[in-house]
């Protein structure tokens, strides 16, 4: 199981989706609970994930190696932001299976949201972690907005040779409205969308797998007939949030919304809390559900765009989902020949906080 533990409600920066450091009334600056509770939530867990999350994680270095030092047999995750690796010892860095890095394709796109000269340290990180020992998967994460051009964005970074995977995610959850984003849609992210599927089709008939995580993890659930996990992301289900006083989240963008605590791991067994909410209509009667999952959470219970707008936002999922559909048959053939392998399918190999679908 996941668990996505804030280190911290505290940020460096202050990105134009998200404003920053969270209030200290949602998400205290200071973790309240021992790293003993922690492992005691988690004891029963034969295979626990556990990734580091904020705020910026690497704010507090202190608890982060605490837990590493004591939780051993735990698979070890971070999304940060990238521009205080250097605070974490390498020799923690080797621990990590995964390590997701915030930036959002060419400079100036990345620069515009995040802060001048983001981009560039965002890449120097990249580059001191691999030259200092990591060796596990290193992920671009993007949030899209309408500056997005998908295409060249997620093929810029693909390029750079510095990622394993990239993946994005939409600034539809907290963010007003966009000015046109049927617009958007129509004109830029489907179009490019469809591009990027063939551009993945060209190089797998070369034998080479582009690490685009929405196109490969859809594409392996749909060769192996396996439907994704409802949510995706396993909010709830195999994934809790673990804020830093200790309350049990079902979605660790989900601070602010009595439906998302679950308990409390001071207080409650992690059996206890799993599978209180989840995915319902008008998902649970959708074709598209076997291979979206219900999309986000915290999307489908809040729909702080109104229904109007979480069925646009679909609209962009099925456009995925059908394009990858065309596919398929080929990919299986490609597979069959042994072109490609079915290993670079299996992704993600454990739920490693990619969501899969935007």
């Amino acid at each position: 199981m996941l668990y996505i533990v804030f280190t911290t409600g505290r940020c460096n920066l202050e990105c134009g989706y998200c404003g920053g450091s969270f209030p200290e009334s949602l998400v205290p600056r200071d973790v309240k609970y021992r790293v003993s509770d922690l492992e005691r939530f988690i004891s029963d867990d034969r295979a626990p994930v556990i990734c580091f999350y904020g705020g910026e994680p690497l704010l507090n270095r202190e608890f982060m190696r605490e837990v590493i030092d004591n939780l051993s047999r735990a698979k070890f995750v971070i999304q940060t932001n990238g521009t205080l690796v250097k605070r974490l010892e390498p020799e923690y860095w080797t621990r990590f299976e995964t390590v997701l890095l915030s930036i959002d394709g060419r400079p100036e796109v990345t620069d515009r949201y995040r802060g001048l000269g983001v981009y560039r340290r965002v890449l120097e990180a990249a580059r001191w972690l691999r030259s200092n020992g990591f060796r596990g998967d290193l992920i671009a994460r993007m949030t899209v907005t309408e500056s997005t051009d998908i295409y060249l964005d997620v093929t810029h970074l693909l390029k750079l040779g510095l990622f394993d995977h990239v993946h994005w995610q939409l600034d539809v959850i907290w963010s007003q409205r966009w000015r046109d984003f049927d617009g958007w849609c129509e004109d830029s992210y489907l179009p490019g969308l469809k591009k990027l599927v063939n551009l993945w089709l060209d190089e797998a008939e070369r034998g080479i797998i582009l690490g685009i995580v929405p196109i490969v993890s859809v594409l392996g659930a749909m060769v192996r007939g396996t439907p994704l996990d409802r949510p995706p992301c396993g909010a709830g289900r195999t994934s809790l949030a673990i804020s830093t006083d200790g309350t049990v989240l079902a979605c660790p963008i989900a601070v602010d919304v009595d439906w998302a605590k679950l308990g409390n791991v001071l207080e409650d067994s992690r059996l206890m809390v799993v599978g209180k909410v989840g995915i319902g209509e008008p998902c649970l009667s959708c074709g598209y559900l076997k291979y979206c999952g219900g999309r986000c959470l915290y999307a489908h219970i809040e729909r702080l765009w109104g229904e109007d707008g979480f069925r646009k936002v679909c609209r962009a999922t099925i456009s995925l989902i059908e394009n990858l559909s065309k596919i398929k048959g080929r990919v299986i053939d490609l597979l069959n020949e042994g072109t490609i392998p079915i290993k670079e399918l299996f992704y993600p190999p454990f739920n490693n906080t990619t969501e899969i679908i935007p």
